[in-house]
């Protein structure tokens, strides 16, 4: 009984505790507003924190348009972009062993199906009725792949390093040990770009190199046309090439002619037709988006402000509008080619919109070929994203309607999945 006293001395003090003094759960995140700042309509349409949407390349839309495909803590999902219903398609599984982990690829163009790798085999989904099928196995001599899918759905295309190689290392441009981008690119690892036919499971290598390649691609309209980049320190690099599902054409998309020249997070044009990508002449000087015609060569560069770069761009599937995700304050265009920070800051956090325009300049017809077609976007801000980590990246698409943008934001806390809507909301007028 000597305890009493002080267990009922703890009671007192557990009893005089104020609601206050207990942390509140953080508020549920707003389901539907309009941005204070730009005017226009936000909506929430993921329920799960942790959801996100794809990364800005892949295709995340059903073959109508309808769904959106996410991952979340749960699995792979879909929201119904009508009616915002969300429906778990392929479940997480429940098992420590990361192996098992899915890593989601694409949704097929034709089949609508999401394509995901777990176990080193790609499987497919169909989001409507969850029936899932093995599609291949992946090859053992390739290590740490990046996989996708054709356009026609006939080919998986992957990038790994090949074991089966030898690496082939290189010396930096600057004293000092390597590391982080640098360190990677320094390794001259054997790459390998290879094939597995989906109708006859055989697979083919179809280049190798000793850049780092990576930010795999292939065309949405042109099953044999492949994209990938040499990664690393952008200046170091010729980023961006194309070449052909059978290892021909290999082409340079674009040749840099000035030292510190960066270029780019490349992507294709709903069409096919236009490989963009950002570039920056010099680095963090002049900003443009850059086009480039896969059939005709032909280059179109829309210049942009400084305050306007963006992580990630995309472009409407009529390839009339673009948008932009902005950057956070250690973005490439928060400081200058120095390192230098500016002051105040010049980097602008926001979902944009960009309306291009060409320039009232141009060459008589004979003077034509090979020049550049310049022009600019004119900005609007559609999302204030000041609250947003860039740790994150919004990741930014156009719905197939082309009426909302989505993106992926932790700017109230927990990631989730909004969509803008690009019509700016009229005013209700003052009663």
């Amino acid at each position: 009984m000597k305890y009493l006293p002080r267990f009922a001395s703890l009671l007192l003090v557990l009893a005089s505790l104020r609601a206050t003094d207990v942390p509140a759960p953080a508020p549920a995140p707003p389901t539907d507003w309009i941005d204070p700042d730009t005017g226009h309509r936000v909506i929430r349409l993921s329920r799960e924190p942790g959801t996100a949407s794809l990364y800005f390349h892949q295709n995340a839309y059903s073959v109508d348009g309808k769904k959106l495909v996410v991952t979340a803590p749960g699995g792979i999902s879909t929201i119904n972009l009508e009616t915002h219903a969300i429906d778990l398609v392929v479940p997480a599984p429940r098992t420590e062993d990361r192996t098992q982990r899915v890593n989601i690829l694409v949704t097929g163009r034709q089949s609508g199906d999401i394509y995901y790798t777990r176990n080193r085999a790609v499987f497919a989904t169909n989001l409507d009725t969850h029936a899932t099928h093995e599609v291949a196995k992946l090859p053992a001599d390739v290590d740490g792949t990046n996989i996708t899918i054709n356009a026609d759905e006939s080919l998986i295309v992957g990038i790994g390093v090949d074991k089966e190689g030898k690496a082939e290392p290189r010396a930096l441009p600057h004293d000092g040990p390597p590391g982080g981008l640098e360190g990677r690119w320094a390794q001259g690892l054997p790459m390998v770009l290879f094939t597995i036919n989906l109708a006859t499971g055989e697979v083919k290598k179809i280049y190798h190199e000793h850049d780092w390649t990576n930010h795999l691609q292939c065309s949405p309209t042109d099953p044999t046309l492949i994209m990938f980049c040499h990664e690393g320190p952008w200046h170091y690099n010729d980023r961006t090439w194309l070449i052909r599902t059978d290892g021909t054409g290999l082409t340079k998309v674009h040749p840099r002619t000035m030292d510190g020249e960066i270029a780019g997070h490349e992507f294709f044009g709903a069409d096919g037709k236009t490989v963009w990508y950002d570039l920056q002449t010099p680095r963090s000087q002049v900003y443009w988006l850059a086009g480039y015609n896969v059939a005709t060569g032909e280059r179109t560069w829309y210049n942009h402000a400084r305050s306007e770069w963006s992580v990630h761009y995309n472009v409407s599937p009529d390839g009339t509008l673009f948008a932009g995700d902005g950057g956070g304050p250690n973005s490439v265009g928060s400081s200058d080619t120095t390192g230098l920070k500016f002051d105040p800051p010049s980097n602008g956090q926001w979902i944009y919109l960009f309306r291009p325009e060409m320039t009232r300049y141009h060459a008589l017809p004979a003077q034509q070929p090979g020049l550049i077609r310049a022009g600019v976007f004119r900005a609007e801000k559609l999302v204030n994203l000041a609250q947003h980590n860039y740790s994150l990246e919004p990741n930014l698409t156009f719905t197939p309607d082309m009426k909302w943008i989505i993106f992926r934001s932790n700017m109230h806390g927990a990631t989730h999945v909004y969509a803008v809507e690009i019509a700016k909301t009229p005013a209700v007028p003052a009663k």
